[in-house]
């Protein structure tokens, strides 16, 4: 690991953050300095994972203030793209609370990041050799002005930044989309039978003419049912119908993409 150090961050900073950066005090790790791991990462775990829509982590997203400035975190990470230092963390932090309330796991392929969503999957290049891995960003970090991401001890490992510690990178922001199958098929707490419940309205007004021209766009885009249907004499623009838990799934999506006003409506017997 390189010389450089990082101030951990107090435990009432959890809520916020429940981030880590590395630093001379011990706080609540049991190290007072980062470390490598005494094994090699297996071959499972140098798999990297694919990139899948999430709802946004309950914590860690919100703007905050550390270090005597303010953080805005991004609504939306499509189509960024960065390049700067990256650096890495490992042992020192294995166990204990990322930003967004998971388990740091140096082993797993994930990373820190100042600004983005969480989570977020992004695709970290190696400007020095080319080597790639995509990591889910779960955590904020590193809290230097000259780094731009922080990355697990096996996401590092695999683009051959250990021995430099450092690495000029680039950091691309990765969206796949949505699938059919994630929103049409049931799921264990709700039988094939059972008749889908919701309706997602985006938008509503009374030029139907537009309204279904944006309803064919927003099929094509998302790959689900779009229609327009009326509402106390005007339009309603609805996607759908879905069960809840696929409801969930494309309300973050697009919320993510800039649908604020975006709201479920049950659908009537």
């Amino acid at each position: 690991m390189n010389s450089a150090v990082k101030v951990c961050l107090s435990l009432l900073l959890i809520s916020l953050l429940a981030s880590c950066a590395k630093g001379p005090n011990h706080g609540r790790y049991s190290q007072k300095y980062d470390s490598i791991p005494d094994r090699l990462p297996s071959a499972a775990e140098l798999v990297e994972p694919t990139p899948k829509v999430e709802p946004p982590s309950r914590q860690g997203n919100r703007d905050y203030e550390l270090f005597g400035r303010t953080w805005r975190v991004m609504s939306d990470a499509r189509g960024f793209s960065e390049t700067g230092v990256a650096s890495w963390y490992g042992e020192k932090f294995h166990g204990h609370l990322t930003s967004n309330g998971e388990i740091y796991d140096m082993y797993a392929m994930s990373a820190a990041h100042k600004t983005l969503p969480l989570p977020t999957y992004v695709r970290v290049t190696n400007l020095n050799n080319d080597q790639s891995v995509v990591v889910r960003v779960n955590d904020r970090g590193p809290f230097h002005d000259d780094r731009i991401i922080d990355l697990s001890y096996v996401a590092a490992y695999k683009i051959g930044m250990l021995d430099t510690g450092t690495a000029p990178v680039r950091v691309e922001a990765l969206h796949p989309p949505l699938q059919p199958n994630q929103l049409l098929t049931a799921t264990p707490l709700e039988p094939a039978e059972l008749p889908p419940q919701y309706f997602i309205q985006v938008h509503a007004g009374g030029n139907l003419e537009r309204l279904s021209q944006e309803a064919a766009r927003l099929q094509e885009i998302y790959q689900v049912p779009a229609t327009t249907q009326p509402n106390n004499g005007l339009y309603r623009l609805v996607l759908g119908p879905f069960a809840a838990p696929q409801t969930d799934i494309l309300l973050a999506q697009l919320r993510a993409d800039g649908f604020t006003g975006v709201f479920r409506v049950q659908v009537q017997e």
